[in-house]
C-alpha cells in the first residue's frame, strides 16, 4: 500500500468535492473516510483509477453524511447521488485548493493553519510548533476555522500573501521535519510564479531552491545532521543555486523588498561562499537587520544574534542573544554554540544537553547530544 500515493491524491479529491458543492469541513471528513477504506481494501484489490475511486467513495460518504444530518443542517438531499463512472480528469487542483482555503472569512493565521492541516498533510502538533503555540491552542484554532468555512461558499479565494505563508511553512516542515513535503512545495511555488508576476512569489521560489540545493549535504548516511560550516559543498546542486540566484536578482531589481526576498538573499550569500571561512557575515547581518524590520520575528532576531557572533565575535553575539526571551525556540542551542566559540566549554556542554532535552526533532536531539558529548570528552579525556 503506497501511502505517499494517497497523500498526493488527497488535495485533488478534496478539491473535486468542494467544487461539487460540499462544504469544506464535511468534504474533509468524507475524504478521510475514503482514505480509511482505501487503506483497508487497496492492498488486496487496487483500483485501476485510484483518484476516480477516491472521488466516488468520498462523494458517497459526503452524501450519506448530508442526508443523515439534513434535519439539523436544513439542507435538501443532493439530487445527483452518483459520480459518473470512468477516470477522473488529470487536473492538479492542489494550488487552487490552497487559495480556496485562504478564504476572506478567515484570519490569515487561521487560513494558514487550516490549509496546513487539510491540504499540506501536517499534524496539529507540527503546525503548533511552526506557530510557537501549544498544541491544544492550535487544535482549537483549526476547529474554529473549520466551523467558519462550513457556513460559506468557496467562491472567493484568499490572497497571495496567505498562500505564500502556507507554502513556506510546508517547505520548512518538508526540509527539516518528519514529513517530506519540500519538493511538493517547490512544485506548487513554481506553478504560482508562472501564474503571478509578484516579487515575493519569486523571492519564495528562490529561497526554496537555494535551501533545497544544499539538501544532499545536510545529513550523513545515518541521518545525522551536518552543520552548514561542515557540509561538503561539492555536493551542493549548483544548477539549483544558479537558478535561485537569477530569480532572486530579478525580484530584487523591482525594489519591492519582502521577507522572502531578504531570506533568499541570506541563503544566496551562504551559497556564494566557497567554504565557511569565506562567508560574508557582515552582509548577512545587514540582511537580518532588514528581516527584523520587516517581520519583528523573535526567531529572526535569534538567527541575527548568531550571525553577529560570526561577524563581530561570540561575545557580541551573546550580547545580542541576551536581549531575547530565552523561551524562543533554539535559544539554548544558539547560546551553547556561542559559548563554545567564546571558549567556555563547561557551560557550552551543559547548554547543548539542555537544548537536546528541549528539541522536538529526532535529528536535532541526536546532533545536540553529540555536541554535548564531544565537549565533555574534550574537557575530560580518557586517561588511557
Amino acid at each position: 500500500m503506497n501511502e505517499a500515493l494517497l497523500r498526493s491524491l488527497t488535495p485533488g479529491v478534496l478539491a473535486v468535492l468542494v467544487r461539487r458543492g460540499a462544504d469544506f469541513a464535511a468534504a474533509e471528513d468524507a475524504v478521510q473516510e475514503a482514505l480509511v477504506e482505501a487503506l483497508r481494501g487497496w492492498p488486496a484489490d487496487p483500483p485501476r483509477d485510484p483518484k476516480g475511486w477516491l472521488v466516488t467513495v468520498a462523494w458517497r460518504k459526503f452524501l450519506d453524511a448530508t442526508r443523515a444530518d439534513a434535519a439539523r443542517r436544513r439542507r435538501e438531499d443532493v439530487v445527483d447521488a452518483e459520480v459518473a463512472p470512468g477516470p477522473a480528469a488529470a487536473v492538479d487542483d492542489t494550488l487552487q485548493l490552497y487559495f480556496l482555503c485562504a478564504h476572506p472569512s478567515l484570519t490569515p493565521s487561521s487560513a494558514v493553519a487550516l490549509t496546513l492541516r487539510a491540504v499540506g498533510g501536517l499534524t496539529t502538533r507540527q503546525i503548533a510548533q511552526a506557530y510557537l503555540v501549544p498544541e491544544a491552542t492550535m487544535a482549537q484554532r483549526i476547529s474554529r476555522a473549520k466551523r467558519t468555512v462550513s457556513a460559506v461558499r468557496f467562491d472567493q479565494p484568499g490572497d497571495v500573501a496567505t498562500v505564500l505563508r502556507v507554502l513556506y511553512l510546508v517547505f520548512n516542515e518538508g526540509y527539516s521535519g518528519d514529513v517530506d513535503l519540500a519538493a511538493e512545495a517547490i512544485r506548487l511555488t513554481r506553478q504560482l510564479a508562472a501564474a503571478i508576476d509578484h516579487p515575493e512569489v519569486a523571492g519564495l521560489l528562490a529561497l526554496m531552491l537555494l535551501h533545497h540545493a544544499r539538501r544532499a549535504s545536510r545529513t550523513t548516511a545515518t541521518g545525522a545532521l551536518v552543520p552548514l560550516a561542515e557540509q561538503d559543498r561539492s555536493r551542493w546542486d549548483t544548477a539549483l543555486i544558479a537558478e535561485g540566484v537569477a530569480i532572486l536578482q530579478r525580484a530584487l531589481s523591482r525594489d519591492r523588498l519582502g521577507e522572502f526576498q531578504a531570506q533568499a538573499a541570506i541563503a544566496a550569500l551562504h551559497a556564494d561562499a566557497r567554504d565557511a571561512a569565506e562567508t560574508d557575515w557582515v552582509q548577512i547581518v545587514e540582511w537580518y537587520d532588514e528581516l527584523v524590520r520587516l517581520t519583528g520575528s523573535p526567531v529572526v532576531r535569534l538567527n541575527r544574534a548568531v550571525a553577529v557572533g560570526e561577524a563581530d565575535g561570540p561575545r557580541a553575539g551573546l550580547a545580542a542573544l541576551a536581549e531575547l526571551d530565552d523561551t524562543v525556540p533554539r535559544y539554548t542551542a544558539a547560546s551553547a554554540y556561542l559559548h563554545e566559540r567564546d571558549g567556555d566549554l563547561d557551560k557550552a556542554a551543559k547548554l547543548y544537553a539542555e537544548a537536546a532535552a528541549k528539541a522536538t526533532n529526532f535529528a536535532e536531539v541526536d546532533h545536540l547530544t553529540r555536541q554535548a558529548a564531544r565537549l565533555n570528552t574534550r574537557r575530560n579525556p580518557d586517561p588511557a
